[in-house]
């Protein structure tokens, strides 16, 4: 369905209600197609952070694993 721009202005609604029904809206200004109307996909869920806390254990003190090739850097 193509709509003129100041028809879809006055049914904006209708024409909303009609594209979240799986009708593909079309607003022209002139004749000339400008946007389609359609519906916004499913918001992806929200991440949620630290689900994995605990699971791992680093079992490994850094600082004295690589003490020679941190002090032959840095001096």
């Amino acid at each position: 369905m193509q709509v003129n721009l100041h028809d879809a202005k006055t049914h904006l609604s209708r024409y909303v209600a009609q594209a979240l029904e799986g009708e593909e809206v079309v607003i022209a200004k002139a004749g000339q197609p400008m946007v389609r109307l359609v519906p916004v996909a499913a918001a992806p869920e929200a991440r949620r952070g630290g689900f994995l806390s605990g699971s791992a254990v680093l079992g490994a003190d850094l600082k004295a694993d690589f003490a020679a090739e941190i002090d032959s850097l840095f001096g």
